[in-house]
């Protein structure tokens, strides 16, 4: 109950919704149009100002942790949106063909890990999988490359490889105009992909290739929904701490069956998983010790096997779907 005397607070409060630079009752998700509003690609400068920007600016100004009820509550009802439109995406798509590929920001666009997560989505999103990741850059923006190239031969995507290159790494100037070059060239109205990101991170540029982005401010809602939704098993690419942080998580609700049910944990790069850094070689071990249960490991460098898994859990589910209801 609102007392007399807080009535002027609560009123300050709406206005104050009101007055923030995102929609706080949001119904749907973000793609790149919206949050790129006001971006120019013949202007690089335009940047600092299109409306992802201003969030981001907003953001910082008021602190990434703040004490402010009024921005405080903005930023729990925006996000509190973004999680209904979430469910609103989930009714239309299953939930058991989502795949999620996790890895580096730092991947440069002319690695050729960044080549090849690109045609290993481009083929999950054709075989009628659609692919999540953290929504931004490096692995994050090969994962959703890949997708929007889906139904355009590979030489498309070759040459989308090709205009991309012009700028490597997110912090070269051209590495937004490049991409709205690839969008404009190769529009996609056919296939879906989800992107998770975050303004905690947001000197890091969202991927302008997601069709649906679900960017929140709380981070810790952002990598719960990254590990929890992609029902269909995650792939693991070489990454650092996030990545790190994010296997181990999967590790314990596949361990704990929180679901139901455990997906496949796939990992990509043999050496970088057992050698530079042995994660794999861990998890196989406690596996075996009996410390992980229900954990459906694989270890491999080549895109027809990472298939090849992905679709045998699907024939799985195909087989016995009442074991693959969510609890």
């Amino acid at each position: 109950m609102i007392k007399n005397a807080n009535v002027s607070d609560a009123m300050s409060i709406v206005e104050y919704l009101k007055e923030v630079p995102f929609d706080v009752s949001r119904s749907e998700l973000y793609d790149a149009k919206e949050l790129y509003e006001g971006f120019d690609p013949a202007d690089v400068s335009s940047f600092d100002d299109c409306h992802d920007t201003r969030i981001y600016q907003h953001y910082l100004a008021h602190g990434k942790q703040t004490n402010d009820i009024k921005e405080s509550m903005a930023r729990t009802l925006h996000d509190h949106s973004i999680y209904v439109a979430l469910g609103e995406f989930f009714r239309k798509h299953n939930y058991l063909k989502c795949v999620g590929v996790m890895g580096g920001h730092a991947l440069l666009r002319t690695d050729a890990l960044y080549r090849q997560i690109v045609f290993l989505c481009k083929r999950l999103t054709e075989a009628g999988f659609y692919v999540l990741s953290g929504g931004g850059p490096g692995a994050m923006e090969a994962t959703h490359l890949g997708a929007w190239m889906a139904g355009y031969g590979d030489a498309d995507a070759e040459d989308a490889l090709k205009t991309l290159s012009a700028a490597p790494s997110f912090r070269d100037a051209g590495w937004l105009t490049t991409a709205f070059e690839v969008l404009q060239r190769y529009p996609q109205t056919t296939y879906d992909s989800l992107s998770i990101p975050t303004w905690l991170y947001g000197h890091e540029p969202s991927t302008p290739f997601a069709t649906h982005i679900a960017k929140f401010f709380e981070n810790s809602i952002r990598e719960n929904n990254i590990l929890t939704l992609p029902f269909g098993g995650i792939v693991y690419t070489p990454g650092s701490a996030g990545t790190m942080q994010e296997i181990f998580q999967d590790a314990v609700q596949n361990h704990y069956l929180s679901f139901g049910f455990s997906s496949p944990m796939i990992f990509l790069g043999k050496q970088f998983w057992t050698e530079d850094i042995p994660v794999y070689s861990l998890l196989h071990l406690l596996t075996e010790k009996g410390k992980y249960n229900n954990l459906s490991l694989l270890l491999t460098d080549e895109v027809e096997e990472v298939m090849e898994e992905l679709i045998k859990f699907q024939q799985r589910v195909k087989e016995h779907p009442e074991e693959f209801q969510l609890k």
